[in-house]
């Protein structure tokens, strides 16, 4: 039995480290909680896979909102991020008939193909996700920039009743767990670099005639 208390009953001290910059050669990933009937919110996570630690280096919530405006926010630290969701991003919004996840693709975002899940048999298990998570931080593994309010106010709200997850001021947490347990995905920022050329004008004539001897 689970019981009742907090959920993550870790000093933020132990969580909390001040912001840097992320290196680019750390893969990246985003979680969104979509806002239907409560607020949105996203967070920016990083990992470092060489210290197998996972970093939430920005995060925000807003409600009353569109697609549009939520969107634009999503893409703040890079387009080519990509963006885990979760089930019920394949709702369809009345009054377009499209997805929600889809909605964000048609504004720009880099959504992942499926929902927030594991490769294995604990699925989209939310249980499963919040151990894990805890298990992370308690092993110093799980950090979060100290001035992320919002994200520290919500970890410290979040509870259970009798076993069971509140699901009340929770947008920050759920958007926090659909990143961390879809990470497998996350990738490091593209070269600048990486540009494709043109094309080299065919050799003929003579020139090709020198080019073959």
């Amino acid at each position: 039995m689970l019981g009742s208390g907090t959920i993550f009953p870790v000093h933020d001290e132990e969580l909390a480290v001040t912001p840097f910059e992320i290196p680019d050669w750390w893969p990246r990933i985003n979680g969104i909680d979509f806002g239907i009937d409560h607020p949105h919110a996203t967070v920016w996570c990083a990992l470092d896979r060489d210290a197998d630690t996972f970093y939430v280096y920005d995060a925000y919530k807003k409600a009353g909102e569109t697609t549009l405006y939520h969107a634009a926010a999503l893409k703040k630290h890079g387009q080519w991020i990509p963006t885990s969701w979760p089930h019920d991003g394949i709702i369809r919004d009345k009054g377009s008939g499209m997805a929600l996840k889809d909605q964000f693709r048609g504004h720009g975002a880099f959504m992942l193909r499926d929902h927030a899940q594991y490769k294995d048999e604990r699925g989209m298990s939310r249980e499963a996700g919040l151990i894990e998570m805890l298990e992370y931080m308690r092993t110093g593994k799980f950090k979060v920039f100290s001035t992320l309010i919002d994200w520290f106010e919500e970890k410290r709200l979040y509870y259970r009743e009798d076993g069971k997850v509140v699901d009340e001021y929770d947008d920050i947490m759920s958007a926090t767990r659909y990143a961390f347990i879809m990470r497998r995905f996350a990738r490091t920022k593209p070269s600048s670099t990486s540009v494709r050329k043109r094309p080299s004008k065919p050799i003929v004539g003579a020139q090709a005639w020198k080019t073959k001897s």
